[in-house]
C-alpha cells in the first residue's frame, strides 16, 4: 500500500493528545495546529477541548474518515489504539512511543505486528518521531519550535533510523538555512523500513537527494535491490561500526549493525556515496541538489588569498582531480582590469586589491572556458575593495559548470554566504570540504 498519506493527508487524528504543554500529545498537535491545512482530531477520553478543537474519547467517535493516525500513548495501550485504527479504516499510522524490541520488549512489538497485518496498516515506529514535511505542514516531531528549528521547504529528503539524530540535523539546517523535502525517522521499522523510505522519495518529483543515516537493514537484499534502481543520488552514513556503537545501536533502535566493511561494499554495489560524518552528508547533498554534473575534473581555482588557493590546489591534488588553466584569450581579456601583480598561471589570485568586478568577470571567463569543467571560488570578503555587491554579480552568472564556495570569516562573511546559500550557491568553510564536494560531484557524474 502507498506511503503517501504519511506526507499528504487530508486529515490526521493525533491519539494521546494532551493539554499539557509539555506532553508529547500537546506539542504534536499543536505543530497541527499551526501549520496543516487538513482535519484534526485529537483523541483524548478526559478532555472535551484542546487548543480550540472537539476531543474525542475514542478513535470510534469520530465519524469522518481519517488518513493518517499519530500514535502518542503508553506503550502497553498502542495494540489497543491500533485495534482502534484498523476498524476504523486508517491505513497509515506514525507510533512515535517507545518501550518495544529496543528496551527487550519483543512480545509487546510481535502483538504490534500482527495487528498491523492484520488490518493491512502502513507503520512508521514504533519509537520514532516520524514524519517532517514542510510542503505539507505534517509534523509529528515532538520537540517544541522554540528549541528544534524546521527547516524551509527544498529538495533534500532525509531518512534516519534515529529520531535524535534526524532532531539534530534538522535544528542544524535550520540555522545554516540548508532546505529540506522530507524528513523520516523510522524507528524500530515493524512495517516501513529505509528500503520503501527510499524507494518512495525515489519517486517523489519535490527530492532531488536521498540522505539515509542507517545503524542496521531490517533486509539487506530488499535494499540492494530497490538502491540500485533509484536515479537519484544517495548519500549514506551508517552508524554502529565500532564495537561500542554496534552495541549502542542495539538497545537504541533495536538494530543489528552488522560489519561496517559489509555496509560499505553494499553502498558501492548499489552506487550510493558513503559519507563519514554528518557535516559531509549535507556538504555533499547541497552540491548534489543544487549544482550542475561536471563534464570532466579540471577545476579553476579563484581567490583573493594566496594561502587558501594554495591549500585548495594541495586537495585537489589529493582528491585526484586537476586545476584548469584559463586559456590564453581569457587570460588577456582578465589582465584589462585585474593588478599586475594578479597571477593567471592555474590559480587565478586577485590578491588583495580585488574588486567586485574583477570577480564577476573571472567567473564569466572560467563558466565560458573549454579548459575548465568546474569552479572553486574562494571568497574572502575581508578586503575593502569587495562590496556586498559582489553576491549579486555572482549570482546573476548563469552557469551549466558547477561552482563551489569557499569562504572563511565573521558576522559580515556569514551574511554573504547566508544570501548565497539562499539562492542555491553551497558554500564552504574549509577548502578540503569544498573540494571533497566536488569530488562527489565528479565521482558521481562518471556512474
Amino acid at each position: 500500500m502507498s506511503l503517501e498519506k504519511f506526507f499528504n493527508p487530508k486529515s490526521v487524528c493525533i491519539i494521546g493528545a494532551s493539554r499539557e504543554k509539555n506532553k508529547i500529545g500537546h506539542i504534536i498537535l499543536k505543530n497541527f495546529v499551526d501549520g496543516f491545512n487538513g482535519k484534526i482530531y485529537p483523541v483524548n477520553p478526559k478532555a472535551k477541548k484542546i487548543l480550540g478543537l472537539k476531543c474525542y474519547k475514542s478513535v470510534s467517535e469520530i465519524k469522518n474518515k481519517v488518513d493518517l493516525g499519530v500514535v502518542c500513548v503508553p506503550a502497553k495501550i498502542v495494540p489497543f489504539v491500533l485495534e482502534e485504527c484498523g476498524k476504523k479504516k486508517i491505513k497509515n499510522v506514525i507510533i512515535i512511543t517507545a518501550g518495544f524490541k529496543e528496551v527487550g520488549n519483543f512480545k509487546l512489538e510481535n502483538a504490534v505486528k500482527e495487528i498491523i497485518k492484520k488490518y493491512k496498516i502502513r507503520t512508521l515506529g514504533p519509537n520514532c518521531i516520524g514524519v517532517y514535511d514542510p510542503h505539507t505542514g505534517v509534523d509529528t516531531i515532538f520537540n517544541p519550535k522554540s528549541r528544534l528549528g524546521r527547516p524551509e521547504m527544498g529538495s533534500i529528503g532525509f531518512v534516519s533510523q534515529s529520531g535524535a539524530t534526524m532532531s539534530i540535523i534538522l535544528d542544524w539546517m535550520s540555522l545554516k538555512n540548508y532546505k529540506i523535502s522530507k524528513a523520516i525517522s523510522y524507528g524500530n521499522a515493524t512495517d516501513v523500513d529505509e528500503s520503501d523510505l527510499i524507494e518512495y522519495l525515489s519517486k517523489d518529483k519535490k527530492t532531488k537527494v536521498i540522505c539515509l543515516y542507517v545503524e542496521g537493514l531490517k533486509d539487506g537484499k530488499k535494499f540492494l535491490r530497490v538502491a540500485k534502481k533509484v536515479k537519484k543520488p544517495i548519500i549514506a552514513l551508517k552508524g554502529g561500526k565500532t564495537k561500542g556503537g554496534a552495541s549502542s545501536a542495539k538497545t537504541h533502535t533495536g538494530s543489528i549493525a552488522g560489519k561496517s566493511e559489509i555496509f560499505s561494499g553494499a553502498f558501492k554495489q548499489a552506487n550510493i556515496i558513503e559519507a563519514q560524518d554528518l557535516e559531509e552528508v549535507f556538504d555533499l547533498a547541497r552540491i548534489l541538489s543544487e549544482q550542475p554534473l561536471p563534464k570532466g575534473k579540471k577545476v579553476q581555482i579563484i581567490t583573493d588569498g594566496g594561502g587558501f588557493g594554495v591549500l585548495t590546489s594541495d586537495w585537489i591534488e589529493k582528491k585526484g582531480l586537476e586545476i584548469a588553466k584559463l586559456s590564453d584569450k581569457n587570460i588577456r581579456k582578465l589582465r584589462k582590469i585585474i593588478p599586475p601583480h594578479a597571477t593567471t598561471k592555474g590559480v587565478i589570485d586577485l590578491t588583495g586589491d580585488v574588486t567586485s568586478d574583477m570577480y564577476e568577470l573571472s567567473v564569466k571567463l572560467a563558466v565560458e572556458d573549454k579548459n575548465v569543467d568546474m569552479i572553486a571560488l574562494i571568497l574572502l570578503f575581508q578586503p575593502p575593495g569587495i562590496k556586498e555587491d559582489v553576491v549579486d554579480k555572482i549570482l546573476k552568472i548563469k552557469s551549466k559548470k558547477p561552482i563551489v564556495i569557499i569562504s572563511t570569516g565573521g558576522k559580515f562573511t556569514e551574511k554573504l554566504k547566508r544570501k548565497l546559500e539562499e539562492n542555491g550557491m553551497p558554500c564552504f568553510t574549509s577548502p578540503m570540504r569544498g573540494v571533497e564536494a566536488l569530488k562527489a560531484l565528479y565521482k558521481y557524474s562518471k556512474l
